[in-house]
């Protein structure tokens, strides 16, 4: 059985894949209690004592507003800790599957006028508009060519008590009556945490030091989304609101506008509707 060192084991997505693939792989949890892996000393000495074929790097600095303000944090935890990791995994032998984001990505319309939508596959070239993109960027730039890069977008799953993902969040407001505005003028691409964990059970079993992108299967607005949750869980959907992008990101790190982010490596996720109605029905 091979054995993965896992970063970010007990967050939103480290969690479920423990959960779902521990009868094929043996976890070993890299817990932030433990180890600071931000420093290389530490880092090494922690990774020579232990025994395994794949390191999966989950664990990052995610805050994309804090990361204007904590810049060098959030560089220590996003660049320095992830070549610190990938400086041992080849001292060790290992294999390494760095996570990463479609906010590596401008998001921003193409073409003479402005008018063209954007789609973002494995090939197109990262430009980010905000610090924490840019530290995911940099940390891509860093293990590139030496590590498997994997991109996600928007996850969310059925349960996780420590955290409340978009959806979980959206449908937990509006069950308490509340009004929200969401953006009609921009789009994100919502993945099913299980799609993912399937997705790299398969990139496990077939490594290589290339970019994935673990992407669900169609983008959506953000208004479309929260009527989309309101509607699975029979929720008035007049609680949703329109507005801008403009307005509703305005004093707040930029996120990308028109994230159309796709896989072109023939690894099938679901669409919103399709994750949303699993969530639903399981």
């Amino acid at each position: 059985m091979k054995r993965i060192l896992i970063t970010g084991s007990t967050g939103l997505i480290g969690s479920r894949i423990v959960e779902l693939l521990a009868e094929k792989y043996t976890f070993i949890p890299l817990l932030q209690s433990e180890v600071d892996i931000t420093d290389h000393d530490t880092t090494a000495r922690a990774l020579n004592a232990l025994s395994f074929d794949y390191l999966l790097h989950l664990a990052a600095y995610t805050n994309v507003d804090g990361a204007e303000q904590e810049r060098e944090l959030c560089r220590k935890i996003n660049v320095d800790a992830t070549a610190n990791l990938l400086t041992q995994c080849k001292a060790k032998g290992a294999r390494m599957i760095h996570i990463s984001t479609d906010f590596v990505f401008d998001g921003k319309k193409k073409g003479v006028h402005g008018t063209e939508l954007p789609i973002y596959t494995e090939a197109s070239e990262p430009n980010p508009i905000a610090y924490y993109g840019q530290s995911k960027y940099e940390a891509e730039q860093a293990v590139k060519g030496e590590a498997m890069i994997v991109r996600l977008s928007y996850p969310y799953r059925k349960s996780f008590d420590a955290k409340r993902d978009f959806v979980r969040t959206i449908r937990y407001l509006l069950e308490q009556g509340k009004t929200l505005t969401m953006v009609q003028d921009s789009l994100i691409t919502p993945t099913f945490i299980d799609d993912i964990v399937n997705g790299l059970d398969y990139l496990i079993q077939h490594y290589s030091t290339d970019i994935y992108h673990l992407v669900g299967a169609e983008s959506i607005t953000p208004y479309d989304a929260g009527k989309l949750i309101a509607r699975t869980w029979h929720i008035n959907e007049k609680l949703i609101q329109p507005v801008s992008y403009a307005e509703y990101f305005k004093g707040k790190a930029l996120r990308p506008q028109w994230a159309r982010i796709v896989s072109t490596k023939g690894i099938t996720m679901q669409s919103f509707a399709e994750g949303l109605k699993c969530l639903n029905e399981s």
